[in-house]
């Protein structure tokens, strides 16, 4: 059988809904979701193989102006997303409007001559005079092959995005396993669902100057797996806050992270964290890469 592969950057502002779209293409969760930006740190690549044909959907963070290193690194990603690959998908929101975020994107994607398609996100969100407004607008920039009213929440459209997608896939052995659905490594997505649980759960800074590192993730001969995560914080009130009173807090998001990583492992897992303080780690360049934000 002859094989085809298309390699995809998925880009946008941040909380536009990438990494929802990418987990609905997916069809399983691979990339972490929150309702506040700057969610997705990391390049993460998204693996649909249909017939003949082999999807990497790249998850990039969202595009938005750095004031740390780990800022800096998370902008670098995007760029260096759009280069080299068949084809991106910009996200957008159904605002009749163009920001600078994604003025910006449209440059990088103009600058590179990367073939385009524009996904309008949340389209259960407006009316359709209100859409049409949307695509008439982003019409004139001239830059998109194609624009594709979708809702990565409910996949109205999503379906139809995947099978313009198969326009820039060329012929190339697989580059990944048929079964696979993302190139990270389970103790990655296993320290990014714990993420997650803590951006579900704090408020406001807290989150976004957490990171988790896991130290143990072995298995058993019987097939249970053992993780030990450690959660960094930056200051000592903040580890307080993620502790909770009695413990409270940290229970709570240790248990909703070990149901998610028993969903994607598929086996029982005995989760335990513990809270450590790092201070300003963000911008460290030394902990920014040892925290794996490595470029």
């Amino acid at each position: 059988m002859n094989t085809k592969t298309a390699m995809i950057t998925i880009a946008g502002r941040p909380n536009v809904g990438k990494s929802t779209l990418t987990n609905y293409l997916v069809g399983e969760k691979i990339a972490i979701v929150s309702n506040k930006p700057q969610t997705t740190r990391n390049r993460i690549c998204g693996i649909v193989t249909r017939d003949d044909t082999q999807f990497v959907f790249v998850d990039t963070p969202g595009f938005h102006r750095s004031r740390t290193k780990l800022g800096e690194y998370m902008v670098n990603v995007t760029k260096d997303s759009i280069a080299d690959v068949d084809a991106t998908i910009l996200v957008v929101e159904p605002i009749a409007s163009i920001g600078p975020q994604e003025e910006g994107l449209i440059e990088q994607i103009k600058g590179r001559k990367c073939p385009s398609i524009l996904a309008i996100n949340k389209i259960d969100t407006v009316e359709k005079e209100g859409l049409l407004e949307v695509i008439a607008l982003y019409s004139q920039t001239g830059v998109f092959d194609a624009i594709i009213p979708i809702s990565a929440k409910t996949g109205d459209g999503v379906d139809d995005l995947l099978k313009t997608c198969e326009k820039y896939a060329i012929e190339s052995p697989f580059l990944f396993p048929e079964d696979l659905t993302t190139d990270q490594p389970e103790r990655q997505v296993m320290a990014e669902i714990i993420r997650e649980k803590i951006l579900w759960n704090l408020d406001k800074e807290i989150p976004h100057g957490t990171a988790v590192e896991i130290t143990r993730f072995s298995e058993r001969d019987s097939g249970i797996i053992d993780i030990d995560a450690t959660i960094y914080c930056e200051k000592a009130s903040h580890k307080g806050i993620i502790i909770g009173k009695r413990g409270d807090m940290l229970k709570k998001i240790s248990s909703m992270a070990r149901s998610d990583c028993e969903k994607f492992m598929g086996t029982k897992v005995f989760l335990t964290t513990w809270v450590k303080v790092k201070e300003n780690w963000r911008d460290s360049d030394f902990l920014v890469r040892n925290f794996g934000y490595s470029e």
